[in-house]
């Protein structure tokens, strides 16, 4: 599946202009696993290259992407640009998954099967799940996410690489105790697959609108997450 940019007349407003642009750099990362070039954005949609590269550093200010230092796409979750420990293979596209939930959000987004696969980060033995829209796959593989949810974005790249999937819970506590770091959420695949199986919805579509903090921490009671962590009650 390639990415055919989809030019349209838009209008002379900028949010629309911001949209357009977010809409097609989703669209590329869907259909070919990567963002694609200023310039073929900004001759698809009409737009001068830095009219596209000021609305993209728009779109990274309001959470919709993170940017390299250079302007590149690193992130449009659940889209990643960079290996962060995870990879998914569709039918006839492979993408970097960003991190444990956005390989396995990238299936839910784009209704088909996948497999995500990656390395436990304590003993680095090699996991593999058939992801698809039905139900979680199998496994005793726990989830541990590393940053609680409130400060994701201090570092964006940084919390995306410490959600990760290890084979159990002993693994988790020996990478805790091998880098220093403090115990955050831990969760089975199950509660892993309801996480990321609606978070998503409607990325792909246009006008796309992010939740609201209580919308989130609805979603993620509503789901079986508890606690400080997920900015609910214990």
């Amino acid at each position: 599946m390639t990415f055919t940019p989809q030019a349209d007349p838009g209008t002379a407003d900028d949010s629309d202009g911001r949209e357009r642009v977010r809409r097609e750099i989703y669209r590329a990362f869907a259909s070919d696993g990567a963002a694609p070039r200023t310039d073929v954005l900004a001759d698809a949609l009409g737009m001068a290259a830095d009219v596209v590269r000021g609305h993209t550093l728009d779109l990274a200010e309001a959470h919709h992407l993170v940017l390299a230092n250079d302007g590149r796409v690193v992130l449009a979750h659940p889209f990643s640009s960079i290996n962060l420990g995870f990879s998914v293979m569709g039918e006839n596209t492979l993408w970097w998954g960003g991190c444990a939930w956005d390989s396995f959000a990238i299936p839910h987004l784009l209704y088909q099967s996948v497999v995500a696969a990656t390395t436990c980060p304590a003993c680095g033995t090699a996991h593999a799940f058939a992801v698809d829209t039905d139900s979680p796959p199998a496994g005793d593989q726990v989830a541990h996410f590393l940053v609680p949810t409130d400060h994701i974005w201090d570092d964006v790249v940084h919390a995306c690489a410490h959600q990760r999937i290890f084979c159990n819970e002993v693994c988790v506590d020996d990478w805790l105790s091998a880098t220093g770091n403090v115990r955050g959420s831990v969760f089975d695949l199950a509660t892993l697959w309801r996480l990321a199986s609606r978070w998503y919805e409607g990325r792909l579509d246009s006008p796309y609108v992010r939740r609201e903090p209580h919308e989130a921490s609805e979603y993620f009671q509503s789901v079986g997450l508890h606690g400080r962590f997920w900015g609910l009650p214990q």
